[in-house]
């Protein structure tokens, strides 16, 4: 009673779930920015705090857009600043928090355990502690692996303590989809190395996955039960994607940049090129160099991202996919989405459509707003590229990607800050957001209805 009558009175209402983590994340942000903006995090003059931030930003979005070279700048006190940056960003400040809390002994309050729902889950979960638990175990146990495999590959050309500090650094930016890499030219010295690949590949699909998808998986070898219908989804999507994705890039860069490559090199690079803009950032070929066509794919691959529970960004697989039948469905007079002899909730659809509108309306506006500072007063015909280079920048850092075509680092301040509220945008979610800020209360009355022509 004393809520509602505080409520009515203008009181301040409680904050959401919502609300928690996109503080979490900006506050996150804010405290490593401080701390790479510290002289002991950089080599030679310290960063400027626009930098500072826009790393920080680019760490726990987990997106892998740089404007220095992360190996050379920063001390080791910086990049070990980052990757907790990335590992808190990864797995949502807010989880780590509770996990610490059960750890505690701590009794988790009615709103945290809504965080938790928000960021992983598509449905209630009945056991939260054992849910949590594995997510913690299946995140340390993937990055420790990765690192290993990576540490044995780095092993040729590095001493056991480099190559060991590489693996670690690489293996935990990989699975979180960061994209952050301690080599000037991400991983395009080991565009040949199968084993290299197949790791990175690896670590960045199952942490493109979903949480709820990896802790699904063993059902597939369960004949007494099967996947969810969340997880079947996702994981065709993702699939399709990959092999789609591969195919036109193999295609399209054959005889571009592919074409002094062996087959092995070709085919590695084209899966390698197809997986990584599902939000990883990191790439074997130059970007800059690559086709118009490729670039553009590309652009469609960010926009889609990994998938929901995740620790990447963009629209997400399963909304792709829900979007696509809903399409179908109504072309073909249905009023329901229905799917593996499944009917899809309307919230979820609705859902689907307020999230890719609000996705577009992001990307259209920081693309038009860097374009007026970038460009201002240029004519086209000096200034073409800029255009495909400022779209492809602000679609990575929508979708946390972290790829691109070279222009991050000579980007005026301001374009900066838009990219960093891009990429935090990206990373909670514009439906996250924009449902942040609706009234709490229901509608209790309807309008009479009337129609407009559309189409």
């Amino acid at each position: 009673m004393a809520f509602n009558e505080s409520h009515v009175k203008g009181g301040r209402p409680p904050l959401r779930p919502a609300h928690y983590l996109l503080l979490g994340f900006a506050g996150a942000i804010l405290i490593g920015a401080v701390l790479l903006y510290l002289p002991v995090s950089a080599h030679g003059p310290h960063l400027s705090f626009v930098d500072a931030l826009f790393t920080s930003t680019s760490a726990v979005c987990v997106t892998g857009l740089i404007v220095v070279d992360t190996g050379t700048k920063f001390t080791c006190f910086g990049q070990m600043v980052i990757l907790a940056l990335i590992q808190l960003g990864g797995l949502g400040i807010m989880t780590f928090s509770v996990f610490f809390m059960i750890l505690l002994g701590k009794r988790i309050s009615f709103k945290g355990r809504m965080v938790i729902h928000d960021s992983f889950s598509h449905s209630p979960f009945k056991n939260f502690s054992g849910m949590l638990e594995a997510i913690f175990i299946l995140t340390f146990g993937v990055e420790t692996l990765g690192a290993l495999g990576l540490t044995l590959e780095f092993l040729r050309d590095f001493p056991l303590k480099r190559a060991a500090y590489l693996g670690v650094f690489h293996s935990i930016s990989a699975f979180c989809n960061a994209g952050f890499s301690l080599f000037p030219d991400s991983l395009v010295r080991y565009q040949n190395n199968i084993g290299v690949n197949v790791i990175f590949m690896a670590l960045i699909v199952l942490g493109g996955l979903g949480f709820l998808v990896l802790i699904d998986l063993p059902t597939l070898f369960d004949k007494r039960r099967r996947l969810s219908l969340h997880s079947r989804i996702v994981l065709m999507t993702t699939g399709a994607l990959i092999l789609g994705g591969a195919l036109f890039i193999f295609i399209a860069e054959y005889s571009n940049q592919l074409a002094g490559l062996p087959t092995k090199g070709k085919i590695l690079a084209a899966f390698f090129q197809s997986v990584t803009p599902r939000t990883a950032g990191f790439n074997t070929l130059d970007y800059a160099k690559l086709t118009h066509a490729t670039l553009f794919f590309t652009l469609f691959l960010m926009f889609v991202g990994a998938s929901p529970g995740s620790c990447g960004g963009g629209i997400k697989t399963s909304t792709f996919s829900v979007l696509l039948l809903l399409v179908w469905r109504r072309i073909h007079g249905h009023r329901r989405v229905s799917v593996f002899q499944r009917t899809l909730p309307q919230e979820v659809t609705d859902r689907v459509i307020v999230i890719t509108f609000l996705a577009f309306v992001a990307v259209f506006l920081a693309t038009l707003l860097i374009m007026m500072v970038e460009s201002w007063g240029v004519p086209f015909e000096k200034s073409s590229r800029h255009l495909i280079s400022g779209l492809f920048e602000v679609v990575s850092a929508f979708g946390t990607v972290g790829l691109s075509t070279g222009i991050t680092p000579v980007l005026s301040s301001v374009s900066k800050v838009i990219l960093v509220l891009v990429m935090y945008l990206g990373r909670v979610g514009p439906a996250t957001v924009a449902f942040s800020m609706r009234p709490q209360e229901e509608e209790h009355f309807r309008y009479a209805e009337e129609s407009v022509m559309i189409g």
